[in-house]
């Protein structure tokens, strides 16, 4: 009986350094926030070109997480391609991050649906982690110094009177 005490504490000890001891899953200092500047990134897109947030300084950059099974996404997309079409020749570069999505759904679904915006492949979803996506779609405009200005959640008409004056204004 004296030695339960002792065993008892043996036995939290012997629990705390497990805990210490299991490997935890990568944590990152902080997620994307508005305000905050991006989390850096270097990926390839679905056509093998090779795409770094560092080399778009002095553009605005249009960050939009979607998935070829989400309808929304599907909804949203017409939008995005005009977008994309009105924004030609000015200093912007519209980027979309397949999400939750396997790369090979790619090629069927843009036979059905244009998609000129280069499409960038996240190896185990860790861009969409860095920038706390919880679902798609979800947009993120970031300014010419790298400066998250705006958080989108949800489908939007990006064509609209009001999005575009949004866009411009980090122009």
């Amino acid at each position: 009986m004296k030695n339960k005490g002792l065993i008892l504490i043996i036995v939290i000890a012997a629990c705390v350094a497990v805990l210490f001891l299991i490997p935890q899953e990568r944590k990152y200092e902080e997620i994307a926030a508005v305000g905050k500047p991006a989390p850096v990134f270097e990926l390839k897109d679905a056509n093998g070109g090779t795409w770094k947030l560092s080399d778009l300084k002095g553009k605005v950059v249009f960050l939009n997480f979607w998935a070829t099974w989400c309808t929304t996404c599907k909804a949203e997309a017409p939008n995005k391609e005009a977008l994309f079409q009105l924004m030609q020749g000015k200093p912007i570069q519209m980027l979309g991050v397949l999400f939750r999505d396997d790369p090979r759904n790619l090629s069927e679904y843009y036979r059905t649906q244009p998609v000129s915006m280069p499409t960038l492949i996240s190896p185990e979803n860790e861009m969409a982690r860095m920038y706390g996506i919880t679902g798609v779609p979800e947009t993120f405009i970031i300014d010419k110094d790298g400066i998250i200005r705006e958080k989108l959640v949800g489908p939007h008409e990006w064509d609209s009177p009001e999005k575009l004056k949004m866009i411009e204004k980090y122009l």
